[in-house]
């Protein structure tokens, strides 16, 4: 089965792949899910030590970067406007990762494996929480590739150099997170393809996510996340990692984000 791709990307060969259509509770869902008009908002976070091997106790997964002595931990935000599941609002909170197993890399090595394709790259994002505004990217998320998702109320402005972003608590509507402040684009970055990690009916899953189009690096002082008054998962979370009223360490975005998210594949490291 192939996906009706929008007319003005029908001539466009990024979006001409093969689907595979996969059943959900909340109707069919082709793979890979195409992105083609979005925003995104990428921060990378310098995190408490202790707090994040807890994190990663138990899944087979060890840090990847360190600012210092810290290991990062990556929040990525997104206004998806046309998908082919439709349009929503997404947030993703992940621990960027080596699978155990995996050979030890020289420390700049692990940084310029953000810029490369994922058939190049063992690095990837170990997701703690993924909140959507719909149920279609719920059941997608969750029932696939095993995400860690919820449905919650999500707000995106970015623009004019400034951002703001609240992820509210859908059990009361208190605050979550929100993610504010200044954001001027200083000079353009290449894309960031991504690689996620997720444990799914007793596997690890690996799954690409293919981009295009580049980003505009901030400075990253500009913005600052404050964890609200909710008790949800995701607030104990950020709280945990020392994440409440951080500034990040690495601050990029887009208003013409457009991706693929393929379909997972078990994943087995290589001997070390």
């Amino acid at each position: 089965m192939s996906t009706i791709v929008p007319a003005r990307y029908a001539t466009e060969p990024f979006f001409a792949v093969p689907t595979k259509t996969v059943q959900t509770s909340a109707g069919d869902v082709d793979l890979p899910i195409l992105y083609y008009d979005n925003s995104n908002v990428f921060a990378l976070f310098a995190a408490d030590p202790s707090a994040v091997a807890d994190k990663l106790a138990g899944t087979g997964m060890r840090p990847a970067l360190h600012v210092g002595k810290k290991p990062v931990v990556a929040v990525a935000l997104y206004e998806y406007r046309e998908t082919s599941i439709g349009p929503y609002n997404e947030v993703g909170v992940g621990i960027l990762v080596y699978p155990e197993g995996t050979k030890k890399r020289p420390p700049l090595l692990g940084w310029t494996q953000l810029l490369r394709s994922p058939d190049r790259r063992e690095q990837g994002a170990y997701i703690l929480d993924l909140p959507v505004t719909t149920e279609a990217a719920f059941a997608a998320g969750s029932e696939i590739w095993g995400y860690p998702k919820f449905v919650a109320p999500i707000s995106f402005d970015l623009g004019g150099g400034r951002f703001s972003s609240i992820t509210e608590d859908p059990s009361d509507g208190s605050t979550i997170m929100e993610l504010s402040g200044r954001a001027r684009p200083v000079f353009p970055t290449p894309p960031m393809p991504l690689v996620l990690y997720s444990q799914h009916h007793g596997n690890v899953l690996r799954t690409n996510v293919d981009l295009r189009n580049g980003m505009s690096a901030h400075l990253p002082g500009g913005l600052t996340l404050r964890v609200g008054e909710s008790r949800h998962r995701m607030a104990n979370n950020l709280r945990d990692l020392g994440l409440d009223g951080a500034r990040p360490v690495a601050v990029a975005s887009t208003n013409q984000f457009q991706s693929r998210l393929n379909a997972g594949v078990p994943f087995r490291a290589a001997s070390a």
